[in-house]
């Protein structure tokens, strides 16, 4: 039987990490990178922790829910969107006295983490229909996070995406802002395809509705990403003198790509150019200035989800719901009325 020591000497790490790792302890610091490695070595060493022993002699006393996310490691790193909002799931489990582990998507398609059943599941992004039914083999007591892949068989919980984008179009409208530019990138649906952004469809309805639609004021990348944000940001600084006098970015890691070009280009933000965010990243209060950004409670999805993933356990008869949690601008420094 694989030990504690022996995952360590295969990850690289230390024997402390791999428990703490394998634990979820939600106190540990370590990156996700490691954490992926850590969990794909006890996998194949067919590791199982004294920790989820007791927790199999306990069953029925206390419910194991499995989380599972769509994200690859290098996407994580680059975005850390949905590695928040794993950690939210954890965290409103880890309060409800529920035991938690992970699956993972490996080249032969999804495994559990840890050998224990599951008694309901998060999944957290988007997932063709091949892979749905892969889940299903896990339980089929599934909440999706940020995606509804079939509304007549799961529950789901979604941030209102359409309601954020108009919170922060009406606060530059409101500031005074006219030429409002839209910088975002290709997004995917649940089979993995391109599919069309509906905080841009928002923003064209909005810019449209008051007359103030200028397609040159959109700019995209190949994804949401802070390569793609520099890159974009390239492209406002080439129209030199017309420039407009805001930017409502897709997500944070677009926004922070922006305001480290602009500001290096000397482009003041809010002083010559205003910039709102999305998402509401940990980081982005930190920044100079500050980021005005549109809050997604990640805390309140989490336990929307696991708050349906109990109910539907004590009654599999249950409908399936969907549920869209409001969104809410922060108001920072990086915003500020056109200059005249």
């Amino acid at each position: 039987m694989a030990t504690i020591r022996d995952i360590a000497k295969a990850a690289g790490v230390s024997p402390a990490t791999v428990s703490r790792v394998l634990n979820h302890d939600p106190t540990i610091s370590v990156g996700v990178d490691t954490k992926l490695r850590i969990f794909d070595v006890a996998e194949e060493l067919e590791y199982v922790t004294p920790k989820d022993r007791r927790e199999q002699s306990m069953a029925g006393e206390r419910r194991n829910i499995a989380i599972v996310d769509w994200y690859s490691e290098a996407q994580l790193v680059e975005d850390p969107y949905y590695l928040y909002l794993f950690n939210a799931v954890e965290k409103t489990c880890l309060q409800r006295g529920l035991n938690t582990f992970k699956v993972v998507r490996l080249d032969s398609g999804y495994t559990a983490s840890v050998n224990l059943k599951a008694d309901g599941m998060v999944a957290i992004g988007r997932f063709p229909q091949e892979e749905v039914t892969q889940l299903e083999q896990f339980t089929a007591n599934i909440v999706f996070l940020d995606s509804s892949p079939d509304d007549g068989r799961f529950s789901s919980v979604l941030p209102n995406t359409e309601l954020g984008t108009l919170q922060a179009m009406e606060y530059l409208y409101g500031l005074g802002h006219r030429r409002i530019a839209f910088v975002g990138g290709e997004v995917v649906g649940n089979n993995r395809e391109r599919t069309a952004d509906t905080r841009k469809k928002v923003y064209v309805t909005f810019m449209q509705k008051h007359g103030i639609y200028d397609e040159g004021l959109i700019f995209e990348g190949s994804r949401l990403s802070h390569e793609e944000g520099n890159r974009m940001a390239q492209r406002l600084l080439e129209r030199n003198e017309d420039l407009p006098t805001a930017l409502f970015a897709a997500n944070d890691t677009v926004a922070t790509a922006l305001l480290s070009s602009l500001t290096a280009a000397g482009v003041k933000v809010p002083e010559m150019i205003s910039l709102v965010g999305f998402n509401n990243l940990a980081t982005v209060k930190h920044l100079t200035p500050p980021m005005t950004t549109v809050n997604i409670p990640l805390d309140e999805i989490a336990e929307c989800a696991i708050e349906q993933l109990e109910r539907s356990a004590a009654d599999p008869n249950r409908l399936p719901v969907k549920l869209y949690v409001s969104t809410q601008l922060k108001v920072r420094k990086s915003c500020a009325p056109p200059r005249r």
